[in-house]
């Protein structure tokens, strides 16, 4: 028999915490690595990552670290272990959350981030899902974090750095520190992958406070 009380009623949604849900973008720049170690770290501290790689990343996980990529990516391809929560978006796909401020999260990660992302962000041009998920953090307020990876830098790099810094965005350049003396180079890559996950507002155990905690 059907309860009269339960007729028309909506199915209750369970949804995500906000605050655990993450958008990263890993571009074409040199430094896959930085990205790979630090969707790792994340899927710790993330109920939902939503995962976007550029056109030229595939080739870049390939040249520097073996890593090749069927065309339906997964998580063990990418990481080497299973990862539910990673949920990857194609980069001309505007038909996903990302794309739309109602979609609420903790922020935007691109890491590597190439100079041509950051001039098209800082220029407000959306050509992918990419710099669209950028635009919409920059748009609601939204933390981004860009994690540049390019030497030397040019006038026009620095005058886009500076447009995006005005406009919100967290510029994270990947220049390591080494005072804790580092002994491998994922422990030179984790120094950046801490910072940018403190700059989310993680408590990560990666690497300690200076001077407060080993």
């Amino acid at each position: 028999m059907v309860d009269p009380a339960t007729v028309g009623a909506k199915e209750k949604i369970v949804k995500t915490d906000p605050n655990r849900r993450l958008v990263v973008g890993i571009g074409g720049a040199s430094g896959a690595i930085y990205g790979v170690r630090f969707l790792r770290a994340a899927v710790r501290y993330f109920d939902e990552i939503y995962l976007i790689l550029s056109g030229n990343a595939p080739d870049v996980l390939r040249q520097e670290m073996d890593i090749d990529l069927s065309e339906t990516p997964t998580a063990k391809e990418l990481l080497g272990f299973d990862a539910p929560q990673i949920r990857f978006c194609q980069a001309t796909d505007y038909f996903t959350p990302p794309a739309s401020g109602s979609f609420r999260h903790a922020g935007m990660v691109i890491i590597p981030c190439s100079m041509g992302t950051v001039g098209r962000i800082a220029s407000g041009i959306s050509n992918d899902l990419t710099t669209r998920a950028a635009d919409v953090c920059l748009k609601e307020r939204r933390k981004l974090v860009l994690v540049v990876r390019e030497t030397p830098l040019n006038l026009i790099h620095l005058r886009n750095l500076t447009a995006l810094t005005e406009a919100g965005a967290t510029i994270l350049p990947a220049s390591p520190g080494f005072y804790d003396r580092p002994q491998t180079v994922e422990q030179v890559v984790d120094f950046i992958v801490a910072r940018t996950l403190q700059t989310l507002g993680v408590e990560q155990d990666l690497a300690g406070e200076w001077r407060h905690e080993p």
